[in-house]
């Protein structure tokens, strides 16, 4: 194929006028909330040194999200998902409005870091249903793929823009970081409001019937329970990204800068492999290619556990966000052809459920056996238990191992 009949695809994605609107609030959403997690991070470190608080950042955003994201995705399955969206930007433009008065005022202290996490878990789980149950209403089926690629090479420029903006605005002080998260959210709102698509209301009645149907689809389609469940358990036991600050400051010895590029690493190798999956898409053994992924995922992570050269450090993160790239856009792209989409809302309830766990788990698990075990094992046990959940899952699911196209 040549140069012009492989952008020709693109071109037209990108005239898609309400995809490409969502695409820059997701982008705008996202910096800002990349940004704030980096200052409330540093914020609560340098409150407290304590490797166990900051697990428990992590540990306060999961709960309620766990507990809110299954009545979440009955609501985008009921309302119009733009609107759930925007509104969820405006919660978190709140919580940095929040932030930056009471940094102002020397008020920030451990117990509102976690009060206000607790609230950005419950922001983050009406956000996550609404905004994956969105994009396929946006284009055509045969465009979903790449449009998933572009969405995420954009989330993932935004999360390298986003912690190393972070990290450098911090040096002249948290409440810059806080004004201009506060910004950027109120700009996604404004975006995400001009978005328009043809909503169909349902009359679905709230009861533990509609509500679990999402779970019972699921679990009776082994692919998509293989493709869910595989991000769980790899980024459960992999992720290090809540000990971040603590090897930056303790064992790469380097400051706020450093950890706002420790944070971009990952994303930089995620849009690197994005923008190439959207030109050249996945078309053939795709679940041997994402269970490889995984595997060297956890390879990287590793590597990285082991590091001590700030360098080799940022290399090995960036393959972490190549591999995780390729994940992510498979199973997002299977379990969306896989379901109907007076379902897409629930079932993308649950999705986000087990990326909620694998995130804010992960990083309560990482902080909590950091604290006991120091944070060389705690990323290296990770890596390895990783790799080992990527040859399990070709053994439990064999229909997601041999799914050969991904249509």
């Amino acid at each position: 194929m040549n140069a012009a009949a492989s952008s020709r695809p693109l071109k037209q994605l990108f005239g898609q006028t309400s995809f490409v609107r969502f695409w820059l609030a997701r982008l705008s959403g996202v910096t800002a909330n990349q940004m704030l997690m980096v200052a409330l991070a540093w914020h609560m470190y340098d409150i407290t040194s304590s490797a166990w608080d900051l697990g428990l950042v992590g540990l306060f955003q999961f709960i309620p999200a766990l507990l809110m994201t299954l009545p979440a995705g009955h609501l985008a399955d009921r309302l119009h998902r733009g609107r759930i969206f925007a509104a969820c930007m405006l919660v978190q433009a709140g919580i940095a409005l929040a932030l930056l008065l009471a940094t102002q005022g020397a008020m920030v202290t451990r117990e509102m870091i976690l009060s206000l996490s607790v609230l950005l878990g419950v922001a983050r789980a009406f956000q996550m249903p609404a905004q994956q149950a969105l994009t396929p209403l946006l284009v055509p089926p045969d465009m979903l793929q790449r449009a998933i690629a572009v969405s995420s090479s954009g989330m993932q420029a935004a999360i390298i823009c986003g912690p190393a903006l972070g990290g450098v605005l911090y040096v002249s002080g948290a409440s810059l970081v806080y004004a201009v998260c506060t910004a950027l959210a109120l700009l996604s709102v404004a975006l995400t409001l001009a978005v328009h698509y043809r909503h169909q209301s349902s009359t679905l009645a709230a009861n533990w019937h509609t509500l679990l149907a999402g779970v019972a689809f699921v679990w009776q389609r082994k692919l998509l329970l293989g493709a869910t469940s595989l991000d769980l358990f790899a980024v459960l036991l992999g992720g290090a990204s809540a000990l971040l600050p603590m090897y930056a400051r303790d064992i790469l010895h380097t400051g706020p800068v450093g950890l706002g590029l420790l944070r971009a690493a990952p994303a930089l190798g995620a849009l690197a492999m994005s923008l190439a999956l959207m030109r050249w898409p996945l078309r053939r053994r795709v679940g041997h290619k994402l269970l490889a992924s995984v595997a060297l995922f956890g390879l990287a992570t590793v590597v990285f556990g082991l590091s001590a050269h700030f360098g080799l450090s940022l290399l090995a993160l960036v393959i972490t966000g190549a591999a995780d790239a390729v994940s992510v856009v498979t199973r997002m792209t299977l379990v969306q052809l896989e379901t109907p989409d007076a379902m897409r809302g629930r079932v993308s309830a649950v999705n986000s459920i087990f990326i909620g766990a694998s995130n804010q788990l992960g990083e309560f698990e990482s902080g909590a056996s950091a604290a006991l075990f120091g944070p060389v094992v705690s990323v290296v046990a990770g890596g390895i238990g990783t790799v080992l959940i990527a040859a399990t899952w070709l053994r439990l699911f064999p229909t997601l191992a041999r799914r050969d196209h991904m249509v």
